[in-house]
Parts: structure tokens; C-alpha cells; sequence
């Protein structure tokens, strides 16, 4: 990571982003899932959670919202947004000789509201 990403401040959105991620990853834990791996970054996208259930490794997508007034927290998960989630799960999928079964969930947290989407995108 360049030291300048150090340096430079945190946003409140970036700060409110990890609270909501850090929310998502403990629900997900207290439904059974295990933490792989946060932030996977690539060229293409990033992926805010890997989680396995059993044999199926789950992708990720934590949305964060303060209320449902413009559509709320998945409804932002545009078509471009899968894309990207898609393609970064390509890219982490790499790593693997037999890559496992996977699938694509969204936790759309509107204020105090969580919501767990399973094979939000289908691909």
C-alpha cells in the first residue's frame, strides 16, 4: 500500500463503510459463516467479504444505507456493481486448482435494518 494511503485521513464515509462491514462480517459469523478473507482487491473490483458456508465459499457485498429514501441499500447493487463483483470473484478463484462452489450474497443494512440476500446475483 503506497504510504500516502497513510497519511492521508479517513473519511466519516469510509469510517461508516468499515463499521458497516464489520457489522456484516459478526452477523454473518453468528448465522454459522466463516470468515476467508476481507477486502480482496484487484484490477477489475473488490470484494468486502469472503465467507465459507460449509463447502460454498461466498462472495460478499455489504451495503450501507442511513435510511430506504433513495431505494435503499440493495437497490444501489447496480448491474455495473455485479460486474465488478463478478469479475473480482473470477480473479480470486485463481487461487484455486478445483475452485469450490461459490455464490454472490449482499447484507443491505438501511439504519438499524440488516438484511441478508442469498444468491443475490446469479451468474
Amino acid at each position: 500500500m503506497p504510504l500516502s494511503n497513510f497519511l492521508r485521513p479517513r473519511t466519516a464515509r469510509q469510517d461508516a463503510g468499515q463499521r458497516g462491514e464489520d457489522a456484516a462480517c459478526d452477523y454473518l459469523r453468528q448465522r454459522g459463516l466463516a470468515l476467508v478473507e476481507r477486502n480482496f482487491r484487484c484490477k477489475g473490483g473488490e470484494i468486502d467479504l469472503v465467507m465459507q458456508e460449509g463447502d460454498v465459499l461466498v462472495f460478499v457485498e455489504v451495503r450501507l444505507r442511513a435510511d430506504r429514501s433513495h431505494g435503499g441499500a440493495a437497490a444501489s447493487v447496480t448491474p455495473a456493481k455485479q460486474r465488478k463483483l463478478i469479475l473480482a470473484a473470477q480473479h480470486y478463484l485463481q487461487r484455486y486448482r478445483m475452485p469450490p462452489a461459490c455464490r454472490f450474497d449482499v447484507i443491505a443494512i438501511d439504519g438499524n435494518e440488516t438484511a441478508w440476500i442469498r444468491d443475490a446475483i446469479v451468474t
